[in-house]
C-alpha cells in the first residue's frame, strides 16, 4: 500500500532547504591593546606595502625594496594603505554596496499554518482540520527598479566619497613633505649662518685685542650669534616635528619615518601661473565631492520615483490547501490594499522636499568650489610673484657676494666684510626659502581646490580609487 505525503511535509522541506542556506554570525571583537599593538608594528619596510604600492603602478616597487629615497607618489601610496580615513571610506563603500543588494532583493512568499479544531466533530471522524497558505507578493509599478537605481547612486556617491578622502589623505601627504623640506632647508642655512657668525666673533675679538676694534662691535655679533643659535634649535625642532605629522599623515607611528630619506622633487616643481591654472574651468566639471553630491540628488531623484510608485499598491497571491477529513481542498485568493485613506501623499512630499535639499546642496557646493578654485588661484599668483621678487634679491646678493670675494682677494677690505657679505646672503636666502615654502603650499592649496596635480605628470589619485577596484587595505 503506497501512502501518500503528509501534507506539512510539503512545506515543511522547502523551509528547512531554504533556511540551510542561512548565513552566520561570526564576532570579531575589537581590543583596545591589540589596535595599539596594530598601529606601533605599522612600518613603510612591510613587504604588503611593497605589494599594494606594485599593483597600483609604481615602478619604483621593482627595485630594492625599501627604496633609498621616498618621493611623493611613494609616500601617497603608503598612505592609501595605512591611513585609517581610507579605512572607514572604503568600509562606507562596503555598505553602499550591500545596500544594493538589499536593493535588488524581492520579497520573499510567507507561509501560513492553520489547524483547525472541531468541538462539534462528529464521532469517528477527526476533529482536526489542516490548513496551509501562501502569500507570494507581487511589486507593481517598478518599485525595484526604483530602489535599485537609488541605490546605484548611493554607491557611486561612496566611490566619489573615497575618492575623496583619498585626495585629502594625498593632500596631507604633500603638505607634510613640503613642510619637511621647509624646515630643513631653513635649519640648513641657519647651520651655515650660525658657522659664518662664529668665525665673524672670532674675527672681531681678534681685531678688538689688536685694538683695531670695539668691544661693542664684538658684543654686537655675538648677541646676533646666540639669536640665530636659538633660531637654529627652533628650525631644528621644527624638523622633528615635520617628520611626526608626516608620520601621522601616513598613518604610521612616528618611528616609522627615522631614518628615512626623501625626495622632495615633486613638491619642488612650482610651475608658472598659466600652466598651473589651466584646469580650473575643468575643476568643477571633475571634483570628487561636487559628482558625490551630484549622485546624491539623483539617489533623492530615484526615491521620490519609489515613493510616487508606492501609490500604487501590491498584489499578494493566496494561493491555500487544506486537509479536512481525508479530502484535500485547493484555494487561490488574491488581496491588493486599497488606498483609501492613504495614498502615500506625506512620503512623497519628503521626497520631494529632500530631492531640493539635494539639488541645493549640489549647487551650493559648486559655488563654494567655484570660490576655492580662484581665490587658491590667486593666492598662488600673489605668491609667484614673492618668489620672483626673492630670487631677484639673492641674485643680487650673489653678485655683490662675489665682487666682495674679489676685493678681498686683491686686498681692499679684509675678511671681516667678507663674512658680513655672507650674513646678508644667508638673510636673503632665509627670505628666499620663506618664499618658496609659501608658494609650495599655495601649490598645494590650489590642487586641492581643483582635487587634481597642477604639475603635469605629477602624482594623483589612483585610478582605482574611482572604479571601485579592490587594490586596498586588506
Amino acid at each position: 500500500m503506497i501512502r501518500s505525503t503528509p501534507p506539512f511535509l510539503i512545506f515543511f522541506f522547502p523551509c528547512l532547504i531554504a533556511l540551510s542556506g542561512c548565513a552566520t554570525y561570526h564576532a570579531r571583537p575589537l581590543s583596545v591593546n591589540e589596535a595599539a599593538s596594530a598601529f606601533a608594528a605599522r612600518t613603510l619596510d612591510n613587504p604588503a606595502v611593497r605589494q599594494f604600492v606594485a599593483a597600483n603602478g609604481a615602478q619604483e616597487a621593482t627595485g630594492d625594496w625599501p627604496p633609498p629615497s621616498w618621493n611623493l607618489r611613494l609616500l601617497t601610496l603608503a598612505a592609501f594603505y595605512y591611513h585609517d580615513d581610507m579605512e572607514v571610506a572604503r568600509a562606507k563603500l562596503a555598505a553602499a554596496e550591500a545596500a544594493l543588494i538589499s536593493a535588488g532583493a524581492r520579497p520573499n512568499p510567507t507561509v501560513g499554518f492553520s489547524p483547525t479544531y472541531d468541538t462539534d466533530a462528529v464521532v469517528g471522524f477527526s476533529p482536526w482540520t489542516l490548513g496551509f497558505t501562501l502569500d507570494v507578493p507581487i511589486e507593481t509599478a517598478g518599485k525595484r527598479g526604483d530602489r535599485i537605481a537609488g541605490a546605484e547612486y548611493a554607491v557611486n556617491s561612496a566611490r566619489l566619497a573615497v575618492a575623496n578622502t583619498a585626495w585629502q589623505v594625498r593632500s596631507r601627504v604633500r603638505k607634510g613633505l613640503a613642510e619637511l623640506e621647509g624646515a630643513m632647508r631653513v635649519e640648513e642655512i641657519l647651520a651655515r649662518q650660525e658657522a659664518v657668525q662664529d668665525e665673524t666673533v672670532a674675527s672681531l675679538e681678534a681685531r678688538w685685542k689688536a685694538g683695531e676694534a670695539s668691544l661693542t662691535e664684538v658684543e654686537l655679533v655675538r648677541v646676533a650669534a646666540s639669536q640665530t643659535a636659538l633660531d637654529l634649535n627652533e628650525a631644528q625642532k621644527e624638523s622633528a616635528q615635520a617628520r611626526i605629522r608626516l608620520a601621522g599623515a601616513l598613518g604610521v607611528p612616528a618611528p616609522a619615518v627615522d631614518g628615512l630619506a626623501f625626495s622632495f622633487v615633486e613638491v619642488d616643481r612650482i610651475p608658472d601661473a598659466e600652466e598651473a591654472g589651466a584646469l580650473r574651468p575643468e575643476a568643477l566639471l571633475s571634483r570628487a565631492d561636487v559628482l558625490g553630491a551630484l549622485a546624491d540628488y539623483e539617489a533623492s531623484q530615484s526615491a521620490l520615483q519609489l515613493e510616487v510608485a508606492k501609490q500604487y499598491p501590491d498584489i499578494h497571491l493566496g494561493p491555500g490547501y487544506a486537509w479536512d477529513q481525508g479530502e484535500r481542498k485547493f484555494t487561490l485568493g488574491v488581496s491588493v490594499e486599497l488606498p483609501v485613506f492613504d495614498r502615500n501623499r506625506g512620503p512623497i512630499a519628503e521626497a520631494e522636499a529632500r530631492r531640493r535639499e539635494a539639488a541645493a546642496a549640489f549647487s551650493a557646493l559648486q559655488a563654494r568650489a567655484a570660490g576655492e578654485v580662484e581665490l587658491a588661484f590667486a593666492g598662488y599668483r600673489d605668491t609667484l610673484r614673492k618668489l620672483a621678487t626673492a630670487d631677484a634679491l639673492l641674485k643680487r646678493q650673489h653678485g655683490r657676494l662675489k665682487s666682495v670675494q674679489a676685493s678681498l682677494a686683491a686686498g681692499a677690505i679684509d675678511h671681516v666684510e667678507s663674512l658680513q657679505m655672507e650674513l646678508e646672503l644667508n638673510t636673503s636666502e632665509l627670505a628666499r626659502a620663506a618664499a618658496f615654502h609659501e608658494a609650495q603650499l599655495a601649490l598645494g592649496d590650489l590642487e586641492d581646490a581643483m582635487q587634481r596635480p597642477a604639475v603635469a605628470g605629477g602624482p594623483g589619485v589612483p585610478t582605482f580609487l574611482l572604479d571601485g577596484k579592490s587594490n586596498s587595505h586588506p
